[in-house]
């Protein structure tokens, strides 16, 4: 053991249980009233599809008992096999591991996985279970799409919640720490759920970061700037430039509305804002609020509006210049899409000389496993909750989110907060991610509907904005356009395939890592790769196997085609005020500082 096992403390046990005890009574209290009779009713209801999903998966299974057999027959060979290999290591005999974890796997870095025999057996006996289970499904043959996804992904949350790293008993780490201190990991551990049931107001929100630790405009958010412009949906922030000359034509920022601006501003080493001030461009950045029940009327043409149309006029008069280079982040990039195309229908596709999509989807034909949750039934009764509070509440959307990397963003919690009984340790990214916003109802259900279930923005005049139908062909300025290999929720061959749709010139690049690493990934951190190639054939795959690999971030290769595209034009650094708007507040604005269970002022 790493330190001497410590007797418990009467005095502090029985007060962490006297307080454990009335928070508990007082949250399942709550939750009864609350909570009950909703979740009978959704658990009645399959909102999720989900026992429709197995039901067809043990018809399918039990009408191949061959399958079944060679199922259970293979499984039984891996535990022999692991049997043997165990009984020649504990006499000493070095042998290869019958199920080791996969690359990134980080559940089972603790040395006793490997060095204690039970704990070693443990471990690849759940390997070899998941590996097998998994496969088995996998493989069941005659399985709608809707139901060979859902079965595939929560046949993973099941094994991933089943390994033994997330009990404390069967955790090494954790019972060396409980040995150590005297079961009082536990306890505090215990408190450390309440709490997190009080901050979801009777529902688990797990704290990933140290929420105190963070502050905006202070060590998050700190890009000198002000709000130059407000509508009801966004602020409009213009950032103090950082050199003298600048790039004529000003860059515009639209981030997701899921969530914070400041991804792109976490910390100045890592600040995306900050780097584009250094390389000489004017910044302006959209902040879109948080909203609450009055704005349940925005559609995604208000969103559409509010934001970048009205960003376009604001920073004319911000800086004379009519024309901007636009930047769409995730969600942002999709708003991006649908704006161009209406400009183009206005005839207006003049004031946009550049677009450049981060990680954005055009098509949805192929969502990934976010494809799981939105079918025809979910969408119908998430409309109904949303039309009931007039919102959807961004902690839901976060956990869902969460649930696609579930090892990463819930089980490491659960281990940590909850078993190790440690705060968790202040991260801005981590700050970030739990600092999500709503979604107006009426914008919402539009989005679902017309780009996932319909898959209509590809689709000439499959959508129509303001009485305008839409059609990307016609969108025929340059765009730049940066995925990543490894995401999760904007799959790369997906954005790819979008990237079709645009009439114009288009470079695609893409990055290494996830949808949000790959992104705020500085040259100066060296990390990653990114691969580019000039040929853009209709095919993903046959763009990869001609593409050339290079080290390092995908931001110096965007910066040289934006320097092309600028033509190399500078003006004098652009400070704010200096225009025709005046500052409104400080950035990062007011708009940011709204969070969850917070009121909005949107309607101000």
């Amino acid at each position: 053991m790493d330190k001497k096992t410590q007797p418990m403390n009467p005095d502090q046990t029985a007060h962490v249980l006297h307080e454990v005890a009335e928070r508990s009574a007082k949250l399942l209290g709550e939750f009864a009233k609350k909570n009950h009779a909703s979740s009978l009713s959704s658990a009645a209801s399959d909102e999720l599809g989900i026992a429709k999903a197995y039901m067809d998966l043990y018809s399918k299974m039990l009408s191949n008992p061959a399958g079944l057999a060679a199922f259970s027959t293979n499984i039984m060979l891996d535990y022999m096999q692991l049997w043997q290999s165990s009984w020649m290591k504990m006499l000493g005999v070095q042998t290869s591991p019958v199920a080791a974890p996969a690359k990134g796997d980080g559940r089972f870095r603790d040395d006793d996985w490997s060095s204690n025999f039970l704990f070693d057996y443990m471990k690849q006996s759940y390997l070899i279970a998941s590996r097998h289970i998994q496969r088995a499904v996998a493989d069941v043959e005659g399985l709608s799409p809707e139901s060979e996804k859902k079965v595939a992904f929560f046949t993973r949350q099941y094994v991933d919640a089943l390994s033994p790293s997330n009990f404390a008993l069967t955790n090494p780490q954790v019972l060396r720490e409980t040995l150590s201190s005297g079961g009082q990991n536990l306890l505090k551990g215990l408190n450390n759920l309440l709490s997190d049931m009080e901050k979801g107001g009777g529902s688990l929100r797990i704290s990933m970061t140290d929420e105190k630790a963070f502050q905006l405009g202070k060590n998050v958010a700190t890009t000198p700037g002000k709000v130059v412009f407000q509508t009801e949906l966004m602020q409009l922030i213009q950032f103090e430039p950082t050199t003298r000359d600048a790039y004529r034509t000003p860059l515009v920022i639209i981030p997701p509305w899921i969530n914070k601006y400041y991804i792109l501003d976490l910390r100045p080493t890592n600040s995306f804002i900050k780097w584009a001030l250094d390389q000489g461009h004017t910044v302006f950045v959209i902040s879109w609020v948080n909203p609450d029940a009055r704005l349940a009327q925005m559609g995604f043409e208000d969103y559409m509006k509010q934001g970048p149309l009205a960003a376009l006029d604001a920073v004319e008069k911000a800086t004379g210049e009519r024309e901007v280079n636009f930047i769409g982040y995730c969600l942002g990039g999709t708003l991006l899409g649908a704006t161009l195309g209406f400009l183009s229908q206005k005839k207006q596709i003049n004031r946009v000389r550049s677009a450049t999509f981060f990680v954005s989807l055009l098509d949805f034909s192929a969502p990934g496993e976010l494809g799981v949750f939105i079918d025809e039934a979910q969408v119908d009764n998430l409309e109904k909750k949303m039309y009931e509070r007039g919102y959807l509440e961004g902690a839901e959307m976060a956990s869902t989110f969460n649930l696609l990397r579930a090892n990463d963003l819930v089980w490491s919690f659960v281990i940590n907060n909850y078993l190790m009984g440690k705060d968790p340790f202040p991260f801005d990214l981590l700050y970030w991610n739990s600092d999500a916003t709503r979604m107006p109802a009426r914008m919402h259900s539009f989005y679902l509907r017309n780009m996932y279930l319909k898959n209509l923005l590809g689709v000439p005049g499959g959508i129509t904005l303001e009485g305008v139908p839409i059609d990307l062909s016609k969108v025929k300025i340059p765009s730049y356009f940066i995925s990543t290999a490894e995401d999760h929720i904007a799959p790369w061959k997906t954005t790819y395939k979008g990237s079709h749709y645009l009439g114009g010139d288009v470079r695609f690049v893409l990055g290494g890592s996830g949808h949000i690493a790959g992104i705020v990934n500085p040259p100066a951190a060296k990390k990653y790769h990114y691969w580019t190639n000039d040929a853009r054939p209709e095919s993903a795959d046959d763009w990869f196997k001609t593409a050339t690999q290079h080290p390092g971030s995908w931001w110096e290769d965007w910066q040289t085609w934006m320097d092309v595209r600028n033509a190399g034009e500078k003006v004098s650094a652009r400070v704010p005020g200096d225009g025709e708007l005046k500052p409104l507040e400080d950035g990062p604005g007011s708009y940011v500082m709204l969070r969850l269970g917070k009121a909005s002022s949107g309607s101000r």
